[in-house]
């Protein structure tokens, strides 16, 4: 068999591998998701049981998203979220599938992670998952991923697509139309039915049915009845028709064709389509009916569009930094309105900024960077000085009022986005098309909505960011710049802040040189991670920088600690000093409440250090803090850190020192950067840390006088 044959038959086996795990779970929808190859992302691969378009808002899905397979890969476990638990949970994707649904998302992984399996159930299944059912899906994921691995090795990996493939769910129904005898039985009936695919085309049409809603079937057939009915051309209508297809179970709503004729619509789903029962309305309606439509410009936007801005809205809530709402506009609101191009630009000091861009070339983006608010070189001056955006189908439309403009990136069509907040032009979103593309009135009105938005949000990162730039900058101006270079001592350090919250904190570190043969290291934690915690941990440092000079550890600690009862802190803090005495070949601790240090001998002995430990400083003036006295020979480690790398909600503390002990054990010392690096990571801080940590290593290679 030749590669392609064989990667048409890998193909093939995996459709045919999930399209059995969805069947036998009872599922009605399912979703294989798979990474993108640089492990951000997830996108949708392959779909079950529903309409492509109904997947455009969760097509793709970050890593780090809020979402249930996002959630089964990051902590490789299987997701259950029962129908009432995923609007708390979940709002983003509630809000994109407004209806009651079980979901379970499950980790397809296994020489490597290679994405997550997504189940959907209507909400008359059990509220529980069992063991049984939890083990079926599992396995199923354990298939899937064997079978992409024997995809990879004949040369076939799946590459991210925008829009995903489609597995009939089912088998087909026969081409040939029914029996006469169901024909006849059909047309006995009161009223009148009709079929729907899952896309929501008509299939089938009685003559009942014809005559309810006023057209033929040869009009009818194939067309969607919210495009061939304009009368039922309502988002409401067609969210009961999405309803059913997600839901699976009937939906039941009401009409009226004009002028005055008010019809029932009993909708009964199942996998391969949906049957309509249309029967006049039983019940008194309004004496003055609704007016019919007229036609207008300003058409209502479709509920699958309703539910993704909603989706996309959501999205743009969560996001942190600039950087983020880029990332946020290019993955998912470009795919959704087809765009090949974004800019995005923020207005600074009478100028347009550039801040992020896709699908432009470095000379275009440099041309376009720093214009003046009121250019006439783009519409982007215009459009954000009005407030009003502007759309462009065609080249030429754009270059009767701005020749050289549409030269500039070769672009065929552009929707110039105003980012206005509360009044305040904050910058502009360009998207553009690689071809000539025409903006319906609901691309139009949707477009416009989602740019207040992203305004806002930009707004908000943009503030975020310089907050977040202002604490970095405080920290390191806390923290020693370089640590001091000690012959004979090979040393590293390492900060890091909390995942949540300012990026600062009150943990410390710092190595003094006291003379020509002994150097103090110390090592710190001021309660809470905010700037509070970051200006006292300064005044700690600044202390036992300046009481260095009075020799041992305990009077170092004794005179910081009465300097901070005078100050009267709110805040406790921790403090480990150790003096390195290369003369002597002693080091001396000193431990003001402080996690004691791992000591790693040259044969390999690995272990916590017993430090009897003093109180906390700045709560007694009288405090006196224990000395420990250890040989220092040449090829000893000191790993001294704070409590963000051990503490791990559930553990034990001195389980979690035990296991930071044997990770030190199995570290390679050769790069101390590098064996910091492994600590954190084997720790798992590295992703998600609710405290800040700090880091200090010491390995005493021998000292010359």
């Amino acid at each position: 068999m030749t590669s392609a044959g064989a990667g048409a038959a890998d193909a093939e086996a995996l459709d045919a591998a999930f399209a059995d795990a969805v069947r036998r779970t009872g599922a009605a929808i399912g979703g294989l998701y798979l990474l993108t190859p640089d492990e951000e992302q997830l996108f949708l691969d392959v779909l079950y049981g529903a309409p492509v378009g109904f997947a455009a808002p969760w097509a793709r899905v970050p890593l780090t998203a809020p979402a249930p397979v996002a959630d089964a890969v990051r902590g490789d476990h299987l997701v259950w979220v029962a129908p009432e638990e995923t609007a708390c949970r979940y709002p983003r994707t509630a809000m994109a599938l407004p209806y009651p649904l079980a979901i379970a998302a499950a980790p397809v992984a296994g020489v490597r992670r290679w994405g997550a399996l997504l189940l959907m159930w209507p909400a008359t299944r059990p509220a529980h998952m069992t063991q049984r059912e939890q083990g079926h899906i599992m396995s199923s994921c354990g298939r899937l991923a064997r079978l992409l691995e024997e995809g990879v090795a004949h040369g076939r990996f799946p590459a991210p697509r925008d829009v995903p493939r489609t597995l009939p769910a089912g088998a087909a129904r026969p081409a040939a139309g029914p029996p006469l005898a169901a024909a006849d039985f059909v047309e006995r009936l009161p009223g009148g039915s009709c079929a729907l695919s899952l896309e929501g085309h008509f299939t089938y049409l009685s003559s009942g049915a014809c005559e309810l809603l006023g057209r033929g079937a040869d009009e009818l057939l194939g067309t969607l009845p919210w495009q061939s009915l304009r009368w039922l051309d309502d988002p409401t209508y067609e969210d009961r028709y999405r309803a059913a297809v997600i839901s699976r179970e009937p939906v039941v709503f009401t009409a009226c064709r004009p002028p005055d004729c008010w019809l029932d619509f009993h909708l009964y789903p199942d996998a391969s389509g949906i049957s309509v029962r249309i029967v006049r309305a039983g019940v008194e309606r309004p004496s003055t009916p609704a007016r019919p439509r007229t036609a207008r410009t300003d058409a209502p936007a479709r509920a699958g569009r309703i539910y993704q801005l909603m989706h996309l809205a959501a999205g743009l809530t969560e996001v942190v930094g600039v950087q983020d709402v880029i990332n946020l506009v290019a993955d998912q609101i470009m795919p959704a309105f087809g765009a090949q191009g974004l800019v995005l630009s923020a207005a600074e000091a009478g100028r347009l900024r550039i801040t992020g861009h896709r699908g432009y070339d470095a000379d275009s983006i440099e041309r376009l960077d720093g214009l003046p608010l009121d250019t006439t070189f783009t519409p982007a001056g215009q459009v954000l000085a009005r407030g009003i955006p502007a759309f462009f189908s065609h080249p030429e439309e754009l270059r009767r009022v701005y020749p050289e403009s549409s030269q500039i990136s070769g672009k065929q069509a552009w929707a110039f986005l105003p980012l206005i907040v509360s009044g305040r032009p904050v910058g502009c979103c360009i998207l553009s098309y690689d071809r000539p593309h025409e903006f319906t009135a609901e691309d139009r009105a949707v477009l416009t909505s989602l740019a207040g938005l992203v305004g806002q949000a930009l707004d908000r990162a943009r503030l975020y960011d310089a907050k977040h730039d202002l604490a970095h900058n405080l920290q390191q101006a806390l923290l020693p710049p370089a640590l001091p270079v000690v012959p004979g001592l090979r040393t590293a350090a390492r900060y890091l802040p909390a995942t949540r919250g300012m990026d600062i904190g009150g943990d410390f570190y710092d190595l003094i040189t006291l003379s020509a043969t002994s150097v103090a290291a110390v090592i710190g934690d001021v309660q809470g991670h905010d700037a509070a915690a970051a200006a006292l941990m300064g005044q700690v440092r600044t202390a036992v920088h300046a009481h260095s000079t009075l020799g041992t550890p305990d009077r170092v600690l004794a005179a910081t600690n009465r300097l901070l009862t005078d100050l009267a802190p709110d805040l406790f803090t921790s403090c480990l000093y150790a003096r390195l005495d290369f003369a002597v070949g002693c080091v001396t601790l000193a431990s003001a409440g402080h996690p004691p240090p791992i000591m790693r001998l040259p044969g390999g002995d690995t272990r916590p250090l017993e430090v009897s430990p003093g109180p906390l400083l700045g709560i007694c003036a009288d405090a006196a803090f224990p000395v420990t006295e250890v040989p220092l020979a040449p090829g000893l480690m000191l790993t001294c850190y704070t409590d963000g790398l051990i503490e791990v909600p559930g553990v034990d503390l001195d389980d979690s020192i035990a296991a930071l002990t044997r990770h030190l054990a199995q570290a390679d010392d050769r790069d101390l950067e590098a064996l910091i690096d492994a600590l954190v990571g084997a720790t798992g801080t590295r992703r998600q840390r609710t405290d800040d940590l700090a880091l200090l290593v010491l390995h005493f290679l021998g000292h010359e006088p």
